[in-house]
C-alpha cells in the first residue's frame, strides 16, 4: 500500500506540473483561429518546380489530384491588409512569376495583379478582385520584447496554414542586402513558402511579414528573420498611392566602431555610427558632415550601432530638417540637415587588383606603399593624395584587414598626402596607439584599426 500511495503522489504531482505548465503556455489555438483567415496561399501558373519558393512534390492533401509538372507551384505566402482584396507578400515570391494566383483559406482561387514592387525591403502589393476578406490586426513591432513569444502560419514547401511558433531573438537586426530594413530576429521555424506570411504577436496581432532565414543548407536553422509590419505597412501604402517607395537620403556611407576605432578618434566607448564615406552632392555634404565623424544621434533617435541609421533615415520625410549629434576630434558637435530623396543608384566605388612597381621598404606595420596610379585614383574618385598598398606581409596589418590593392586615404583623421608623407607619419607614432586607417576598395570605403608595433 505504501508504494502505491507513492506512485499515486508522484502521478499527482506530475499532472499537476503539467497543468501548471499548460496554464503558462500561450493560447496558441485561439491566435491561430484569429488570424488564419487573413493568410493566403501565393502561386504561379507555368512555373517549374525551380522556382524561388518551391512547393511540396506532393499536393494531393490539397485536393489536386490532377498536378503535374506544368501544373500551379506554390510560392509562398500572403496577407490580407485590407477587406477588398490587398495583399502583402515578399518581392521574390512572385518576381518571376507569369501569372499570379490567390488561393484563400476557403479555397476559393483568384488572379492577382502587381500593383508594385519594393526591391530595398523585399515586399509586393497585390490585388486581387474580392469584397468581405478578413484583413489582418495589425499590432506594433518596437513593442516587442525579446524573449516574447510569437507565432508564424504560412505554406512550408506548399503546405498550406502551417503554424509554427518561437521567442523574439534580437531587434534591429541589419542586413547586408537590404540595410533600411530592422529586422525581427526569431528562432520560428521558418522555410521556404514561408515568405511572406504573417509573424503574430500573443495578442493576435501582425508585428512582422516573414521574409528570410539564415541557412547553410537551405533550410531552418533557428536564424530567421522578419520586416516589421510598422515598415511593410508604409511601403504598402506608398505603392498603392503612387506605385513607387520614397526614402530618406543623408548621402553617407557608415560602418560600426570598435574599441580600437573608437580610442583613435578620442571617444570613450564605441558608441555612433562612424562616417566612412560622404557623398559630394549629398545632404550631409552641405551640411558639413566629415569622413571620420561619428553620428551619436539622428532626430531624436540615438544612434548606438550604425545599422541603427540607414532606416531611421529611409523612414524619414524628403525636405524634412532634422539634426545630427556628432562627436569630431574626440569634442560634440550638432548640424542641421535637409533630408534628401534616396537616389535610384547610389554611386558605386570601383578598384582594381595593382601590380607591385616599387621597391620601397616595407614600413614598421609590414606594409609597401606607393603613389596611387591615374587611373585607379580615377575609378575610386580620389581627386588627390592617398597611397596604394603593394604589399602586405604576414603582419598585424594583414591580421587587421589590409591587403594587396587597397587605397589608403586617411591616417587618425588625416589626408594621406604621398607615400613619403604616409611613412614619415607612420615613423612620428608612438608604440602601442591606436590607430585608424581610412581604406577605399571596389566595396567601399571602411575604416581598419590597428596597434602600432
Amino acid at each position: 500500500m505504501v508504494v502505491w500511495r507513492g506512485a499515486l503522489a508522484g502521478v499527482l504531482w506530475l499532472l499537476g506540473c503539467a497543468g501548471a505548465l499548460a496554464a503558462g503556455l500561450p493560447d496558441f489555438p485561439a491566435l491561430v483561429k484569429r488570424n488564419a483567415g487573413s493568410v493566403v496561399n501565393i502561386s504561379s501558373i507555368g512555373k517549374l518546380a525551380a522556382a524561388t519558393e518551391p512547393a511540396a512534390d506532393d499536393n494531393s492533401d490539397d485536393g489536386d489530384e490532377d498536378a503535374s509538372p506544368d501544373a500551379a507551384d506554390a510560392l509562398g505566402t500572403g496577407l490580407v491588409i485590407a477587406a477588398d482584396g490587398w495583399l502583402l507578400t515578399n518581392r521574390h515570391v512572385i518576381a518571376d512569376a507569369e501569372d499570379i494566383v490567390v488561393r484563400l483559406p476557403d479555397r476559393r482561387e483568384l488572379p492577382a495583379r502587381v500593383i508594385g514592387t519594393d526591391e530595398r525591403t523585399d515586399l509586393a502589393l497585390l490585388k486581387i478582385d474580392a469584397d468581405g476578406l478578413q484583413p489582418a490586426t495589425v499590432g506594433r513591432a518596437d513593442a516587442l520584447e525579446v524573449g516574447e513569444w510569437v507565432l508564424a502560419i504560412g505554406s512550408p514547401f506548399g503546405f498550406e496554414q502551417s503554424v509554427t511558433a518561437g521567442i523574439v531573438s534580437a531587434k534591429g537586426r541589419s542586413l547586408p542586402s537590404e540595410p533600411y530594413v530592422a529586422y525581427i530576429q526569431t528562432d520560428v521555424p521558418i522555410n521556404p513558402g514561408n515568405s511572406g506570411g504573417p509573424l503574430i504577436n500573443l495578442r493576435g496581432e501582425v508585428i512582422g511579414i516573414n521574409s528570410q532565414i539564415y541557412s547553410q543548407t537551405g533550410g531552418y536553422m533557428g536564424l530567421s528573420f522578419a520586416i516589421p509590419i510598422e515598415t511593410a505597412m508604409d511601403v504598402a501604402r506608398q505603392l498603392r498611392d503612387s506605385g513607387h517607395v520614397s526614402r530618406g537620403w543623408l548621402g553617407v556611407l557608415v560602418q560600426p566602431l570598435t574599441r580600437d576605432l573608437a580610442e583613435s578618434f578620442g571617444l570613450a566607448s564605441p558608441r555612433g555610427a562612424l562616417v566612412s564615406r560622404v557623398f559630394p552632392d549629398g545632404p550631409a555634404a552641405a551640411a558639413g558632415l566629415r569622413i571620420g565623424d561619428v553620428i551619436t544621434r539622428f532626430d531624436s533617435h540615438e544612434i548606438d550601432l550604425s545599422t541603427a541609421l540607414p532606416p531611421l533615415v529611409g523612414a524619414t520625410g524628403v525636405d524634412r530638417r532634422v539634426e545630427l549629434a556628432i562627436m569630431r576630434g574626440g569634442k560634440p558637435q550638432t548640424l542641421a540637415v535637409q533630408i534628401a530623396a534616396l537616389p535610384d543608384n547610389e554611386p558605386p566605388v570601383a578598384s582594381t587588383e595593382p601590380v607591385v612597381t616599387s621597391e620601397r621598404p616595407l614600413d614598421r606595420l609590414g606594409l609597401r606603399v606607393a603613389p596611387v596610379p591615374p587611373e585607379l585614383r580615377r575609378q575610386l574618385g580620389i581627386p588627390e593624395g592617398g597611397v596604394l598598398v603593394e604589399q602586405v606581409d604576414n603582419s598585424r596589418a594583414a591580421r587587421a584587414g589590409l591587403r594587396q590593392g587597397d587605397v589608403l586615404g586617411m591616417l587618425n583623421g588625416a589626408q594621406i598626402r604621398d607615400p613619403d608623407a604616409f611613412d614619415r607619419t607612420l615613423e612620428d607614432l608612438p608604440a602601442g596607439r591606436a590607430i585608424a586607417l581610412l581604406v577605399l576598395r571596389r566595396s567601399g570605403p571602411a575604416y581598419l584599426a590597428l596597434r602600432v608595433p
